[in-house]
């Protein structure tokens, strides 16, 4: 684990991390700046934790490259993958309103990750001169929780194919990039990781990927792409 400062470069070579946040994003560069210069950053290997479950945090942590996965963990160990997030999103948001509460999840890297760590303090500082801010995370935490709930109606009411549809087409929108066949995925986690995101076994997400390459949904190449063909049967899948 290697920290530094956000304003390190003195020739300023690229735009200031708090740039990508768009919480942020309506910010002068002048205020960008001055949160820039607030910021320190810490770089985190593959497989590294960043926060443990149960643990305090006074701190707002940005992922300025990289990616990482939020999970929580079941009394008999197994692991349930709530969030994967990349460059640009942030956690941690809920204990800058109330930093006494520990935090009821895990996050680790599942690449090589740069993350921007802002304080309560600083935070408290940004939002005083920028009271929009704060609405913009309230905003935020709200989404955070749709997706909670949208999750755990899934796994409680969805069929293991359409918990499979609706995940790939999240990866389509986060990691998914545009080709003439169709959309590319560098698929940001194994094929466990993702039964864990999903709530099914290892030999489902299997199974469930390679019917969906049957019907010519998709087209898998290997563990560490996929191409989504037919992007709109897979929505009409889940409907």
């Amino acid at each position: 684990m290697k920290e530094h400062s956000c304003n390190h470069d003195p020739n300023r070579r690229k735009a200031p991390c708090p740039k990508k946040v768009p919480i942020f994003q309506a910010l002068s560069d002048e205020e960008i700046l001055k949160i820039a210069q607030m910021t320190r950053h810490i770089q985190y290997s593959k497989g590294q934790m960043l926060l443990n479950e149960g643990e305090k945090s006074d701190k707002l942590f940005i992922v300025n490259h990289g990616q990482v996965k939020v999970s929580k963990f079941t009394i008999d160990g197994k692991e349930q993958i709530l969030y994967l997030l990349t460059s640009g999103e942030f956690f941690g948001e809920l204990h800058l309103f109330n930093p006494d509460e520990t935090h009821n999840f895990s996050v680790y890297a599942i690449e090589d990750t740069e993350i921007c760590l802002l304080t309560k303090e600083s935070m408290d500082r940004i939002m005083e001169d920028n009271p929009e801010i704060s609405i913009k995370l309230l905003t935020a935490v709200t989404q955070r929780l749709a997706h909670t709930e949208n999750l755990a109606q899934n796994l409680a009411t969805k069929n293991s194919e359409v918990r499979v549809a609706h995940m790939i087409l999240e990866f389509c929108q986060k990691f998914g990039r545009d080709r003439k066949e169709g959309v590319l995925i560098e698929l940001p986690i194994s094929r466990e990781e993702m039964a864990s995101y999903v709530g099914v076994t290892r030999e489902t997400i299997s199974r469930k990927l390679s019917k969906f390459e049957k019907l010519g949904f998709i087209s898998l190449s290997g563990n560490k792409q996929l191409l989504v063909k037919k992007h709109n049967a897979l929505r009409e899948y889940i409907q």
